[in-house]
């Protein structure tokens, strides 16, 4: 694969435009009359690496004749841009007739001659069966790092229960009828806080380059956050790994979904039942950070401490069989939620400490200590409070993203994937949990 250099310093628009999906110099032609991918184009699930991800779930019924732009950032920059359209929750088979994907200039409005034409096996309509997922042909061209992608779907036949992502955090478009190849916004008026059947999007990055998932529940998802301007915790994580001189691991996939727990199936299956969907099947993916439990401890009734504990061990143990690497963040503190009792609190400080001291993870990033308050341990630090006493604010996802390692993040490059034993917390305060040497 021929070496790809990550793009420096502004782009003029019009330059994007042509090198966003038009392919410069790869022999690209206007919209509509493109050629169809050479056969030997690779369109397998394993192709390039993921640059950003959604989780699946039931978020409605579906509609026939519905058009939908939703809008994305990609993580890490890469040639060959692709989609991977879900239908996992669906009863009944759903069409993709016209599907495009350019870039976001304002609103619904695209950049000038961005929005290219996606194929599937080189055909412009895919049909995608009841539980199944498709993934385009690789567009020519190259798509810049932190781009706002546009990927419009038409749906001119659909039914039962719709796939897609309820809480984006973010602002995309529908429409009825199909105006997918149009780069106005004029026939996109109607607003939805949701992504629909789009689940991943991938590139071909720069060689050696690999991602990270985040699997999680609504703190990784983005409550709390402000909307539109990809402030998760994740999102601050890519800014950083995209100017780190020392990790190879630079895309992210943000696999929260409000409500999930690890046990059993509530908002959206449990991490033990989607962690191969979500994450497993993501294509360059190194490593798994997993941050959640919260949900199962403040349920009724709650989880134990033995089962979340070995909840956590089969998740480990099915990333490691897979060939990656798992990191561990701690339970974050949540006194003050309507939930919260001493018991949970119990758990929460029991599992914690396994989290830290059982060696049964790559790495540890001590989420709890970064977010507590110096002067009630049980309780968010006030700056970093969201207002619920659960989900941190802006500023507390990025004090999260800065407390990641990105060392642990890419384990597997240096000495396996589970060969580090005796995990210390470090001495510099920070919230990275260490393996000894």
């Amino acid at each position: 694969m021929p070496r790809t250099a990550r793009p420096r310093g502004r782009t003029a628009l019009a330059a994007l435009s042509c090198c966003l999906l038009l392919g410069c110099g790869s022999g690209g032609t206007p919209q509509g009359d493109e050629p169809d991918p050479p056969s030997s184009a690779p369109t397998g699930a394993g192709y390039g690496v993921v640059t950003w991800a959604s989780s699946a779930d039931r978020i409605g019924t579906a509609v026939d004749g519905r058009g939908y732009r939703l809008v994305v950032r990609t993580s890490v920059g890469g040639t060959g841009l692709r989609v991977r359209l879900s239908n996992a929750f669906g009863d009944q088979p759903v069409t993709f007739d016209h599907v495009h994907a350019g870039l976001q200039r304002d609103g619904a409005a695209l950049v000038p001659g961005s929005n290219r034409r996606l194929t599937f096996g080189g055909a412009r309509s895919v049909t995608v069966p009841a539980g199944g997922i498709v993934h385009s042909d690789p567009l020519p061209g190259h798509v810049p790092a932190a781009s706002k992608l546009a990927v419009s779907l038409y749906v001119p036949r659909a039914g039962g229960v719709l796939t897609g992502h309820w809480m984006a955090m973010q602002t995309s478009y529908t429409t009825d009828g199909d105006h997918t190849a149009e780069e106005s916004g004029a026939n996109w008026a109607q607003r939805t806080g949701s992504w629909f059947y789009l689940d991943a999007v991938t590139v071909r990055p720069r060689p050696a380059v690999g991602a990270v998932a985040a699997l999680g529940d609504s703190i990784t998802d983005g409550r709390q956050s402000t909307t539109g301007l990809d402030r998760r915790w994740p999102d601050y994580l890519a800014r950083r790994l995209r100017t780190s001189p020392t990790t190879t691991v630079e895309a992210v996939a943000n696999e929260g979904i409000a409500g999930n727990k690890v046990l059993t199936d509530d908002r959206g299956q449990s991490a033990l039942n989607r962690l191969s969907r979500d994450v497993l099947s993501l294509p360059g993916l190194r490593t798994v950070f997993l941050f959640q439990g919260v949900n199962d401890i403040k349920a009724e009734p709650g989880a134990t401490a033995g089962e979340l504990i070995a909840g956590y061990r089969t998740l480990a143990d099915r990333v490691h069989a897979a060939g990656k690497c798992v990191v561990a963040a701690t339970i974050a503190p949540y006194k003050g939620w309507r939930e919260w009792d001493p018991a949970g609190e119990a758990v929460r400080q029991e599992v914690n400490t396994f989290i830290r001291s059982s060696g049964e993870f790559d790495a540890v990033t001590d989420f709890d200590r970064i977010l507590r308050s110096p002067y009630d341990h049980e309780r968010i630090l006030p700056a970093f409070d969201g207002g619920d006493h659960l989900h941190p604010n802006d500023k507390g996802m990025r004090a999260m993203a800065d407390a990641v390692g990105l060392e642990s993040l890419d384990c597997g490059s240096r000495q396996g994937v589970s060969g580090w034993a005796g995990r210390q917390p470090d001495a510099d305060g920070s919230g990275v949990i260490r393996p000894s040497r």
